[in-house]
C-alpha cells in the first residue's frame, strides 16, 4: 500500500498521536471513515452517471 512499510506506519501513527492526542483519536478516525465512505459513494454515483450517459448515446446511434 503506497510503498509504506511497518516502520513508516508506526512513525505516522506516533505523529498522529502527538498532534491530535489520544482523546481526539476516535473522532479523527470517525471523520476519516465518513470521508472515505462519502468518497466511495461519490465514485459509485459518478460511474452510474457515466453508464447512463453511455446507454443514452448507444440509443441515439441506433
Amino acid at each position: 500500500m503506497f510503498g509504506l512499510g511497518t516502520q513508516e506506519l508506526i512513525i505516522i501513527l506516533v505523529l498522529v498521536l502527538i498532534i491530535f492526542g489520544a482523546g481526539k483519536l476516535p473522532q479523527v478516525g470517525g471523520a476519516l471513515g465518513k470521508g472515505l465512505r462519502n468518497f466511495k459513494q461519490g465514485v459509485k454515483e459518478a460511474e452510474g452517471e457515466q453508464e447512463d450517459d453511455k446507454h443514452l448515446e448507444d440509443k441515439k446511434e441506433e
